[in-house]
C-alpha cells in the first residue's frame, strides 16, 4: 500500500514541477519548438517517468537534474537574445527552397528535405504549380512559408529586413532591395541607428519600424 501511495504522491509533485518548468522555459507552440527545446523537454519527461517508476530513489535525484536542465536552457535562451550566432546554433537559419518560381535543390539537400516534402507542404496550402510559388522558405521549425507570385509582388512581400539591429541581407536579396537603399530610407524616417530598432519591414512600399523598449 504504501508503494502505491508514494508512486501517485510523487506522480503529482513531479506534474505540478514539470508543468512549472516548462512554465518558466517561455510560450511556444509545439510546433515552434527549436531542436533544442525539443530534446530539453523530452528530457525532463524521461527523468519525471523514470522518477516515478523507481519510487524508492530520493526525489532530490530527479529534481537537481531538472533544475540543470532549466538553467541551461533559460542561459541559452538569453544568449540567443542577444547573439544572432547562438540563435542560429540553436534554432538553425531559414532557407529558401523557391527563389522566383525555381526549385534550389542544392538547398533541399543542405537541409535534408525531399520532394515529397515539398509537394506535400504545399498542397496542404492549395498550391499544385511550383512556377505560382514566388518564394519557399523553409523556417527553423520545419514550417514551409509559401509567397506566391503575384503582379504586383515586389508590394506583396513582408519580409523584415532588421531584426535585434541586423540587417537580414537575404531578405534584401529577395526583395531586390540592397543595404545602402534601406540606410537611406531609414534616415528619411529619422532612424540613424541600427542598433536601437528591434524589427523593421517593408511592406507595400512602406518602412515598418519598431524601437527596442519602445514600450515600457
Amino acid at each position: 500500500m504504501d508503494m502505491y501511495v508514494s508512486i501517485v504522491a510523487r506522480t503529482i509533485i513531479l506534474y505540478f514541477l514539470i508543468v512549472f518548468i516548462f512554465r518558466l522555459m517561455g510560450k511556444r507552440e509545439v510546433g515552434e519548438l527549436s531542436i533544442f527545446d525539443l530534446v530539453v523537454f523530452l528530457m525532463i519527461a524521461e527523468i519525471g517517468i523514470t522518477s516515478i517508476e523507481n519510487h524508492k530513489d530520493p526525489l532530490l535525484h530527479t529534481i537537481i537534474p531538472m533544475s540543470v536542465l532549466l538553467l541551461i536552457q533559460i542561459s541559452l535562451a538569453y544568449l540567443s537574445l542577444k547573439s544572432d550566432k547562438v540563435r542560429h546554433l540553436l534554432d538553425g537559419k531559414p532557407t529558401i527552397i523557391i527563389n522566383r518560381g525555381k526549385v534550389d535543390e542544392h538547398a533541399m539537400r543542405s537541409q535534408r528535405y525531399n520532394f515529397d516534402d515539398l509537394l506535400t507542404q504545399l498542397r496542404e496550402q492549395n498550391i499544385n504549380n511550383v512556377a505560382d510559388v514566388e518564394f519557399a522558405i523553409l523556417e527553423s521549425n520545419g514550417k514551409l512559408s509559401i509567397i506566391v507570385k503575384n503582379e504586383n509582388e515586389r508590394q506583396m512581400l513582408h519580409l523584415p529586413l532588421i531584426i535585434d539591429g541586423h540587417i537580414q541581407q537575404e531578405n534584401l536579396k529577395m526583395m531586390n532591395l540592397n543595404q545602402f537603399w534601406l540606410k537611406e530610407q531609414l534616415k528619411k524616417l529619422g532612424y540613424n541607428d541600427l542598433q536601437n530598432i528591434s524589427l523593421c519591414s517593408f511592406h507595400k512600399g512602406k518602412l515598418s519600424v519598431d524601437i527596442k523598449d519602445e514600450i515600457k
